[in-house]
């Protein structure tokens, strides 16, 4: 059973990502993800620091929007949610959506992004 929590409770590996994926910091973000990580966006799946660097400077990279950090929970020590809404140019223009966190350690091991329910 997972808990909310506050935002700024977020481990500080999940926070730094979400900060530099916002800012379009590739390598910033890459350095937070394991050498074998995987993660998973729009129905595509990328495994690996190649894969994953595709997935970040791909990413939202054909719309313009802003997000917010509007929710966090915590499932268990390894696994954590981040809920950011979306607002942009994008079809519907506004969404919440979910990324699901497994660390290992200080780094991210898996990725899930998905609408939020």
């Amino acid at each position: 059973m997972s808990t909310h929590v506050e935002t700024s409770d977020l481990p500080a590996t999940i926070r730094t990502y979400l900060a530099a994926h916002a800012a379009r910091d590739t390598d910033a973000a890459l350095r937070l993800f394991t050498p074998d990580a995987v993660v998973v966006d729009d129905g595509s799946t990328y495994r690996g620091t190649e894969g994953i660097r595709r997935f970040l400077s791909r990413a939202g990279a054909e719309f313009t929007y802003t997000t917010e950090l509007v929710a966090a929970e915590r499932v268990d020590a390894t696994h954590w949610v981040a809920t950011h809404r979306l607002e942009g140019d994008f079809p519907g223009g506004v969404v919440d959506l979910a990324y699901r966190v497994v660390l290992d350690g200080d780094l991210i091991a898996e990725l899930v992004i998905a609408p939020a329910p």
